[in-house]
C-alpha cells in the first residue's frame, strides 16, 4: 500500500486529498459529560473531520506525590495546579464517557478516536474499537506503549513535540517492526502556547521526505495563520485545541479555538487546498475571459495608403486583437496597403 495514503474511519488522506481536520477536545469539557458531547457536535458544525480524546487517568499519567519532582513549576502554563497529579485529576476524561462520545460520533458522523497514556488505556480503547491512535509528544519515547499500539493494525498518528530525529527515528521504527503500515508524522512545538519563531514548518516537508509517510501539524500557537500555512507545505492532517466558549474554565482553553475560529480555519484551509491547484501553464477558464485585455499593435494615428509605419502612428495597446507586440519592428518601416484611421487593428493584411 502506497505509504502516502492511509485511511481513517472512512476517509481516505492521501497527498491529492483534503486535509484530514481533527478537533482536539483535551480537558476542555471541563469535567461535564454534557459539554463534552456539545463539543462533538460543535466541532462537526466547524467542520472537523475528527474529535480526539485523551485516555488517562490521573494515576495511570503520574504519582500521587508531593516531592520536588512531580512539582510544577512557576515558569509552567499550568504552575496554578501546583502538582502533577492534581492538574491530571482536573483535567483527565473520564474512561466511563469514552463509549458514548464515540457512539455519537459515530452518530453524527464524525470520527472520535484517542491518545492512550499507558497500557490500560490500550486496552480500554481497543475494546471499544476505536479506528486509529495518536501518540502524544511526551509518549514518543514509551517504547511498550508504542508496541502495543502498533500491534493493533490501526493507523497511529505520531506528535514530536518533545523528540529529536533520532527518538522519531526510533518511534517509527517500532511501530513498523510491531505491524503499524500506516503512519502519520506531526510536527508540533510543545510549547503553550507556542511561540511563532519556534514552529520551524519546513520540517513538515522535509519529515515526509525522510519517513515517506504522511506529515500534518499538531499546533498550539494562537489564532489560526500557522496550520494554514503548513497545508501547502504538505500537511495532510491538521491538529487544533477546540473549546466550545472562550470564557469556559478549561487548563487548555488558553490555547485553544472557539467554533467561530475553527470554522474560520477550516473554511481558509479548504480554499488554499483549492488554490494550490497542480502545475498548469495553460490559461485558466476565467483568464481566457480576460485575454482581451493584453496588448496588441493598433495605429494610433490615421494613415494613408502608401504611407510609412513608423512610431509615431503606432501603439502597443490594449485590446489584443491586433499584431503581437513582438512584431514591432518587422512593421516599422514598412508601408500600408490602405488607408488606415486611428484604432484600427494593425495586421500583416494592411501591409505590404
Amino acid at each position: 500500500m502506497d505509504k502516502r495514503s492511509i485511511k481513517i474511519g472512512n476517509k481516505k488522506i492521501s497527498l491529492s486529498t483534503p486535509a484530514y481536520i481533527v478537533a482536539e477536545m483535551s480537558a476542555n469539557h471541563g469535567g461535564e459529560f454534557g459539554k463534552a458531547i456539545d463539543i462533538i457536535h460543535a466541532a462537526k458544525d466547524s467542520g472537523a473531520d475528527a474529535v480526539k480524546l485523551q485516555t488517562y487517568r490521573a494515576d495511570t499519567m503520574t504519582l500521587d506525590c508531593d516531592k520536588e519532582d512531580f512539582r510544577i513549576g512557576s515558569d509552567n502554563p499550568w504552575t496554578e495546579h501546583k502538582m502533577l497529579y492534581p492538574l491530571y485529576e482536573k483535567a483527565f476524561t473520564p474512561w466511563e464517557w469514552h463509549e458514548d462520545l464515540i457512539k455519537e460520533g459515530s452518530k453524527i458522523g464524525v470520527d472520535v478516536f484517542s491518545s492512550p497514556f499507558d497500557l490500560s488505556a490500550v486496552d480500554l480503547l481497543e475494546g471499544l474499537n476505536v479506528i486509529a491512535y495518536k501518540i502524544a509528544s511526551p509518549e514518543i519515547t514509551d517504547i511498550q506503549l508504542l508496541k502495543k499500539v502498533a500491534q493493533t493494525g490501526k493507523p497511529v498518528i505520531v506528535s514530536t513535540g518533545l523528540a529529536e530525529l533520532n527518538d522519531i527515528e526510533l518511534a517509527v521504527s517500532t511501530l513498523k517492526e510491531y505491524g503499524c503500515s500506516d503512519v502519520v508524522l506531526l510536527k508540533c512545538t510543545s510549547s503553550y502556547p507556542a511561540p511563532f519563531e519556534e514552529i520551524n514548518l519546513r520540517t513538515i516537508p522535509d519529515m515526509a521526505e525522510i519517513f515517506d509517510c504522511l506529515t500534518g501539524l499538531s499546533d498550539h500557537t494562537l489564532g489560526i495563520g500557522v496550520p494554514i500555512a503548513a497545508i501547502p507545505l504538505g500537511a495532510r492532517l491538521i491538529e487544533k485545541h477546540f473549546m466550545l466558549n472562550k470564557s469556559d474554565n478549561s487548563v487548555d482553553g488558553f490555547f485553544s479555538l472557539d467554533p467561530e475560529e475553527f470554522t474560520q480555519m477550516v473554511n481558509e484551509i479548504r480554499k488554499i487546498e483549492k488554490a494550490l491547484g497542480q502545475i498548469d501553464y495553460s490559461l485558466s477558464p476565467g483568464s481566457k475571459k480576460s485575454i482581451f485585455a493584453k496588448r496588441s499593435l493598433y495605429v494610433s494615428k490615421d494613415i494613408k495608403k502608401g504611407e510609412l509605419i513608423t512610431q509615431e502612428n503606432i501603439k502597443s495597446v490594449r485590446p489584443s486583437y491586433g499584431l503581437h507586440p513582438k512584431e514591432w519592428d518587422s512593421v516599422i518601416g514598412r508601408r500600408t496597403t490602405q488607408d488606415l484611421e486611428k484604432g484600427d487593428r494593425l495586421s500583416w493584411d494592411v501591409i505590404e
